[in-house]
């Protein structure tokens, strides 16, 4: 959540990006890099996740039981590193399955799926299920993970109704994905597992509907409150300040001809006024429209 709200705020203060926003405020589909970068970085980040969520327990051999006993010692851990798989591979489907439909109708209108939306589903499945990974059931991860894609659906439409342009999703992913996965873990963490993850304090209160009760929902609400709270109140001013320093965005003309250009010596990608995501070069030429609208704003 740290991340996603400092997002937020930097995104926010700076603006969108230069023909991010047609005339009329509808959002126009920017060009993208590399989709095989994104799904390697993805994959990266999603084995790198096994080593972040069960490492947080400080412990790479842990014992269950008594010694001896079947199943009585797992490396790193047992249970999060299972229910931590879950969610991430469930999430990805129907975020990529539905999201197209409301927001741009790229299914209907190119006929196959973007493998871009997919990956952003399982980065927010990562964000969902972080922090309850050792206390719920693998089925209640299935859960966190398929809604967790609608909340970063829903967060996506408000961005783009906004005209909130956040080129990495940083804020409807990790604060939004995040938020809601301190809640689902306020509201499935099952009290065996609580205390197994967290021994010698019995008692500790879980999930709302394993039978806890609401003092542990009251405490994530709380924790979201405080987290939103002092990030913005670090974060908003510093982004401020620098924005008006001049030293959070680079110049329209550098933003216009790419940084491959302006700071490393040369373009990284070649892309020719005919070409066209969709066969449109009229509709979707997105170097025409920010020329254009370069224009109209000088």
């Amino acid at each position: 959540m740290v991340g996603g709200i400092a997002g937020f705020w930097g995104a926010l203060i700076e603006g969108p990006r230069l023909g991010r926003f047609d005339h009329n405020g509808r959002p126009v589909a920017l060009r993208g890099h590399s989709a095989t970068l994104v799904v390697l970085g993805s994959f990266m980040l999603w084995f790198g996740w096994y080593g972040f969520n069960p490492g947080s327990f400080v412990s790479i051999a842990k014992s269950y039981g008594p010694i001896g006993s079947p199943d009585s010692w797992a490396m790193v851990r047992r249970r999060p590193s299972r229910r931590h798989h879950y969610p991430r591979r469930i999430h990805g489907c129907p975020h990529h399955s539905v999201r197209q439909a409301p927001s741009n109708s790229f299914f209907l209108d190119v006929g196959h799926w973007n493998v871009v939306d997919v990956c952003n589903g399982l980065l927010g499945g990562f964000a969902a299920i972080t922090a309850g990974c050792a206390v719920v059931e693998p089925w209640a991860a299935v859960l966190c993970g398929f809604v967790a894609a609608w909340v970063l659906i829903g967060f996506n439409l408000m961005a783009a109704r906004f005209r909130f342009d956040d080129p990495l999703e940083a804020a409807q992913l990790h604060g939004g994905c995040g938020a809601w996965g301190v809640l689902f873990t306020a509201l499935f963490a099952k009290d065996e597992f609580v205390n197994e993850a967290y021994p010698g304090r019995p008692g500790r209160p879980h999930g709302l509907l394993m039978g806890g009760g609401w003092r542990l929902l009251a405490a994530h609400v709380v924790q979201i409150l405080v987290i939103a709270g002092w990030v913005s109140v670090t974060m908003g001013p510093l982004f401020y300040g620098l924005h008006k320093f001049g030293l959070l965005r680079i110049s329209p003309e550098e933003e216009m001809a790419g940084l491959d250009v302006t700071r490393h010596g040369g373009s990284a990608y070649v892309y020719h006024d005919e070409d066209s995501p969709s066969g449109d070069g009229k509709k979707n030429n997105v170097g025409r429209e920010m020329l254009t609208i370069r224009g109209t704003d000088a």
